[in-house]
């Protein structure tokens, strides 16, 4: 059995994009000053792992119910990088062509979330029908 069968996460083109997402702010995290490293930068390493990490995870769960709450968390952390990244922008840690970047990247990623979630949605709503 070939490794992206076992971990199917992995195919999801949601997983893929929100992991480029990381290793995106990873790359506009390296130009940011050195006092940030124990305060911002690893405020956002952490929301931003969190995105991927908690996709991977409602992956592995069975429950509708409990893959939903996953993919909240990682709606959550989404908009947390999103929020820590625009006072990076407010403090010239990054420019305005980046932070567009970075919101285009985390609308991509909310709208996959969000269609994952109608889709659970609508899964438990018929199951309850039933």
């Amino acid at each position: 059995m070939d490794n992206n069968e076992e971990f199917a996460y992995r195919n999801l083109v949601v997983y893929q994009h929100a992991k480029a997402y990381v290793e995106y702010i990873y790359q506009l995290m390296e130009s940011f000053p050195r006092k940030e490293e124990y305060a911002l930068c690893a405020q956002l390493r952490r929301a931003s792992f969190s995105v991927p990490s908690n996709i991977a995870e409602a992956c592995g769960r069975y429950s509708k119910k409990q893959q939903l709450h996953f993919l909240e968390f990682a709606f959550g952390s989404l908009n947390e990088t999103v929020c820590q990244l625009e006072i990076a922008s407010d403090l010239n840690y990054i420019d305005a062509s980046q932070m567009m970047e970075i919101e285009s990247r985390a609308i991509q990623i909310r709208r996959m979330l969000s269609g994952w979630r109608r889709t659970l949605v609508a899964q438990l709503s018929e199951s309850s029908d039933s």
